[in-house]
């Protein structure tokens, strides 16, 4: 067996499930934290944080859903509005768009005797042509039309199962600052989780991405609970 090249590169593309599973999560762990810890510091009762956390929870699962719907549909209505103005310059000036195409694949070093039969093979099919330019050109990809559904479900579902991390230890412990140590321990390790298993996805450095992540979850909920202590003194 061939041993593997230790230089040889590893590519990852993020799809679009990967990007809104990080999405939802990234905010499901750190607005839900820093609100039940907030809320620790300004109540004595473990129940006005879990009814609080889950309206929270509820809400932002709404409208981080609805913001993935409606991402993932402009990206699509920008998409098509795109592919009628390619045709309508196909249409109406070809000699131009023939131009164009030629410029792009000149940019990968072929000759113009390599360049015109590709171009004459465009030219016979309008529907592929129009493609070609959308993707090479304009670098868009064609939708999926299930697209905008589908991530509008997985960012608000993220959210939801994110959020309900640092608000499990306030369901169990009915005492609010002994619920928020375990909340802050067990919410910070899911924090350090996510944000190396985010940057091992993507080649980026973990350690670095783990503590970046655990700081910002940290900072927003310092801040949360000490605004609340000062507002309820």
């Amino acid at each position: 067996m061939k041993n593997k090249d230790p230089n040889l590169k590893t590519h990852f593309t993020s799809g679009g499930v990967v990007r809104d599973i990080i999405i939802g999560m990234s905010d499901g762990l750190t607005v839900p934290f820093a609100l039940a810890a907030g809320l620790s510091g300004a109540v004595s009762q473990t129940n006005i944080i879990i009814i609080a956390g889950f309206a929270e929870i509820a809400a932002g699962c709404i409208s981080m859903g609805l913001g993935g719907y409606l991402a993932a549909q402009h990206d699509a209505e920008h998409y098509y509005s795109e592919q009628k103005k390619e045709l309508s310059h196909v249409n109406a000036t070809p000699k131009e768009e023939e131009q164009e195409v030629v410029d792009i694949f000149k940019g990968y070093g072929l000759s113009e005797k390599e360049i015109y039969p590709i171009v004459a093979n465009l030219k016979s099919n309008p529907s592929k042509w129009v493609d070609f330019m959308m993707r090479n050109e304009l670098n868009l990809d064609k939708p999926d039309e299930t697209r905008a559904r589908n991530s509008g479900l997985t960012v608000a579902l993220s959210y939801l199962v994110a959020g309900l991390i640092p608000l499990a230890p306030y369901i169990f412990i009915h005492e609010p600052n002994e619920a928020l140590v375990i909340s802050v321990i067990v919410t910070l390790i899911a924090l350090a989780i996510f944000g190396y298993g985010k940057a091992k996805l993507i080649n980026n450095n973990p350690w670095q991405s783990a503590l970046r992540t655990v700081l910002i979850g940290g900072v927003a909920a310092i801040a949360a609970y000490v605004i609340a202590k000062v507002i309820a003194m």
